[in-house]
């Protein structure tokens, strides 16, 4: 199967605990049965707040968060290779963004015609979903394609 060919599955990373579970999940379960040739393309997004409008446009930040965001993806391309093995490595792509996260995801859905959409949940309860927000939620509604929330399952203390 050509690169070309390649379906893509598009997956939120925030470096948390519960996107690290999922990226995992993510090569277990869709790259490691194919694992000299998989037939997925890996999409790892990672959404950057904006900067606050209080920043002026001459000050400067710029520039350091450029880098920023270049470390950010190097960061994570390594953390899917260490996890993935470097068979993964030609079909994984990083992309850092600025933006709100659930957005951002919908974006870059649309932009690569994913076919899936993978995120991580953080667990919220349903408090801290409606103050906060859901990202998870949010994408279920709007992305055009397949969305995944994988869960972590529940630690015993």
């Amino acid at each position: 199967m050509a690169t070309s060919e390649k379906q893509v599955i598009v997956a939120g990373f925030d470096d948390s605990e519960h996107s690290i579970y999922a990226l995992d999940w993510i090569l277990k379960h869709f790259f490691a049965p194919f694992a000299s040739n998989p037939i997925y393309r890996l999409v790892l997004v990672h959404a950057k707040p904006s900067l606050p409008a209080v920043v002026p446009a001459g000050s400067g930040i710029l520039p350091y968060t450029e880098a920023d965001m270049q470390k950010i993806a190097a960061r994570i391309a390594k953390k899917a290779e260490e996890m993935g093995g470097s068979e993964l490595a030609n079909n994984v792509m990083v992309e850092v963004m600025q933006g709100d996260a659930k957005n951002i995801l919908c974006e870059v859905v649309e932009k690569h015609q994913a076919s899936m959409l993978v995120v991580g949940s953080h667990g919220y309860g349903a408090i801290k979903r409606a103050v906060l927000g859901s990202v998870s939620d949010y994408c279920v509604h709007h992305a055009h394609c397949t969305v995944m929330i994988v869960k972590r399952p529940k630690t015993e203390h």
